[in-house]
């Protein structure tokens, strides 16, 4: 059996780091050093093989293979030959490195890649007399490269497809949420399965889904294939252990319900689908209906929404009418409920009417957002939409 401990980053939408590493840690990961936009960590193999299978919140697992200081594209090519490439995955094996910098000298980082590209080929060649093909759209293996001011760190992609690629979504609606920021947010809302949770502006379904897999305890990479049973070292009998018990843990039904609702009709189809594929349909109650001629259930509990904010979808004369609208909704039939609004509009607030008693800064790509929690109480935590008429 592997005993080596690896050494491995997670990258995740940023605002969510703080989640991700109350995550790797429950999996077992040690070492933990939180940065902006990700999480390193070390572990054994199990450990690398249970950050896929069940991270909610990273969007790949990332193994280092090297961290040296460089000056130049030479030390950068003279580094990249030290590691025994063979030793990872055969020749036959397609490859495409991706190199990201952050205060790096150096003047190309396409000039970085290739020669990076070219180390990794020189050295299979040299050892193996076979080199591996370039596939920039779907390589068996991705090679990652990240330089700082000083310093070169090479990773192998253990993930394969981003990891927020479920496999449950075979169509899209437009501007669809990532599915590991959806969970995230799911979870900063503190909902764990007890009470009901509601969206009803649900889109494609990604919230409730995400939500119904909480609840179940679904490993969200059960239905897919990863890189790292590409590895030469990959333990076939280890990774159907870690796949055993994480199916050993999941329950069969949702504890509490979930409510979706969408007045688009291609969107509740395509929620429809995806809930099916991923096995959850029963636990989701879903409707096409308007946000504003829906009366959420008796027993109160979440609201999760994620409204059109004018960057993707929607324009902002759109927005000045609908946040008010919402805001009567609110007042009038929530009481009662925590809702949670995620939008990248901040104008949102004062259009609503209401005082948000929580504001978490997330990101959508590269879209600053906020995620709003509202209290709603009978009469109060209202706010003025126009100031008082002066005597």
């Amino acid at each position: 059996m592997d005993s080596t401990t690896y050494r491995c980053f997670a990258p995740c939408p940023r605002g969510l780091e703080a989640l991700l590493l109350q995550e790797l840690t429950t999996l077992g990961a040690a070492d933990l050093r939180q940065t902006e936009g990700g999480v390193g960590f070390s572990g054994a193999l199990a450990v690398l093989y249970r950050a896929n299978l069940e991270s909610r919140i990273a969007s790949r697992i990332l193994l280092e293979v090297a961290h040296v200081p460089y000056r130049n594209e030479q030390d950068i090519y003279v580094a990249a030959c030290a590691i025994p490439w063979p030793q990872w995955f055969p020749p036959s094996r397609t490859i495409k490195v991706k190199t990201s910098a952050q205060h790096c000298p150096l003047k190309s980082l396409d000039f970085v890649t290739l020669r990076i590209k070219d180390a990794v080929c020189d050295t299979f060649t040299r050892l193996k007399g076979a080199r591996p093909s370039v596939n920039s759209s779907r390589p068996d293996i991705r090679i990652d490269a990240f330089l700082d001011a000083t310093h070169l760190t090479l990773y192998l992609g253990t993930t394969g497809d981003s990891l927020f690629k479920r496999g449950f979504r075979q169509s899209t609606v437009d501007a669809p949420l990532r599915e590991n920021l959806a969970a995230g947010i799911v979870q900063l809302t503190g909902w764990n399965g007890t009470t009901p949770l509601l969206d009803p502006l649900c889109g494609g379904g990604t919230i409730p889904l995400e939500a119904a897999m909480i609840a179940r305890h679904i490993p969200p990479g059960l239905g897919r294939r990863f890189a790292f049973e590409l590895f030469s070292n990959f333990d076939q009998a280890l990774w159907k252990t870690v796949q055993t018990k994480a199916r050993e843990n999941q329950l069969s039904a949702s504890p509490a319900p979930i409510y979706a609702s969408d007045r688009d009709a291609r969107a509740v189809q395509t929620a429809k689908d995806q809930f099916a594929r991923a096995g959850v349909a029963g636990d989701i109650a879903l409707t096409q209906r308007d946000l504003f001629d829906l009366t959420p259930p008796q027993e109160p509990g979440i609201i999760v929404m994620n409204p059109p904010y004018g960057v993707r979808l929607g324009t902002q004369a759109d927005l000045d009418v609908f946040y008010p609208k919402l805001g009567a909704w609110l007042k009038t039939r929530c009481v009662g409920w925590r809702v949670y609004l995620f939008t990248g509009d901040l104008r949102a607030p004062k259009l609503i009417g209401l005082a948000p008693s929580k504001r978490t800064p997330l990101f959508n790509g590269a879209i600053e957002c906020r995620l709003y929690e509202f209290i709603i109480v009978q009469g109060g935590a209202r706010r003025r939409l126009t100031p008082p008429a002066q005597a």
